[in-house]
């Protein structure tokens, strides 16, 4: 019997250690959802009670149950906070969110520096540009563009397709965008990066192609795109690099819903639109889209 229990102990003390490992990381993702950090320890403390209580034996990619649960607990009390109209959490002051950044430090036996630069980081601005986001569109916003999650991995979250979870990423971007300064060099950075990699890619420059694209980026295609003999997924900057290299050759830089994108158009005719998002200065995922009906919801401009 205390074989067993012994084995227990062991066991939690594992679990406990892995949950650590990730625990700033989730920390960022709640606090960037609730713009309040002691909302956000409420939620990685509700995901630890979460994991003791789970089977982690069926749990393939921890620290991807674990982002999914903090993201639901999100995403449930920012609809709760919309349903009651809560004056947002973000417009509190920056030094109100350093004094609560060292508190939660303390009570969390944490570094209190280490979570006052956490809030600092993140910056007042930009959570009040998130409070005006639906809860969904937040949360697609924040998952996909500043932790990198999948929209394959944040649909079943919001209850939407992969698709229709990308468009509210895109519409959350564009409000973002409109609202920050900071993001319009950030923006001629990335059209620098997508001329090079047309240029590099209907020239055939192999290495060139490789300094534009993110080591782990991500190639996508809907089924219409398959269907025109193109890929349904590659991963890696050498097999993405691989495909496009000397292609290209009817690419042209577009704005799509108002990000920055391609136009594939032969004869003038556009018959694949591909969505391109960046990471630290490089593409790091590409979505190619053939389908007639969404490409005619979208709204193209051709760029210069």
């Amino acid at each position: 019997m205390n074989g067993a229990n012994g084995q227990q102990a062991t066991d939690q003390d594992a679990l406990a250690a892995r949950f650590e490992a990730d625990r700033l990381r989730l920390r960022g993702v709640a606090y960037r959802m609730l713009g309040s950090l002691a909302e956000a320890e409420d939620a990685v403390q509700e995901a630890w009670l979460r994991l003791a209580r789970t089977d982690t034996d069926e749990v393939a990619n921890l620290s991807g149950w674990l982002t999914t649960v903090v993201a639901r607990v999100c995403l449930d009390q920012l609809r709760s906070r919309k349903s009651r109209r809560e004056d947002p959490a973000g417009m509190r002051l920056p030094e109100q969110e350093r004094v609560e950044a060292a508190a939660v430090a303390t009570a969390a036996g944490s570094d209190p520096e280490e979570e006052a630069l956490l809030a600092d980081t993140v910056g007042v601005a930009l959570l009040v540009v998130l409070d005006t986001l639906s809860p969904a569109e937040r949360l697609a916003f924040v998952l996909h563009d500043l932790f990198g999650v999948s929209f394959d991995e944040i649909a079943p979250i919001v209850d939407r397709t992969p698709t229709a979870t990308r468009q509210l990423a895109s519409r959350a971007r564009r409000r973002v965008q409109g609202r920050s300064p900071e993001v319009e060099a950030d923006r001629a950075r990335q059209r620098e990066v997508l001329d090079a990699f047309l240029a590099a890619s209907r020239e055939g420059e192999f290495e060139a192609l490789l300094a534009v694209l993110d080591p782990d980026v991500v190639f996508h295609g809907d089924e219409a795109a398959e269907r025109l003999g193109g890929e349904g997924e590659m991963r890696g900057a050498r097999r993405v690099a691989e495909a496009f290299c000397g292609r290209a050759r009817v690419a042209e830089p577009a704005l799509l819903d108002g990000e920055l994108g391609v136009l594939v158009a032969p004869r003038g005719n556009i018959v694949v639109v591909m969505q391109v998002t960046f990471r630290e200065g490089r593409i790091s995922e590409i979505y190619a889209v053939a389908d007639h009906d969404a490409i005619d919801a979208m709204e193209l401009e051709r760029l210069a």
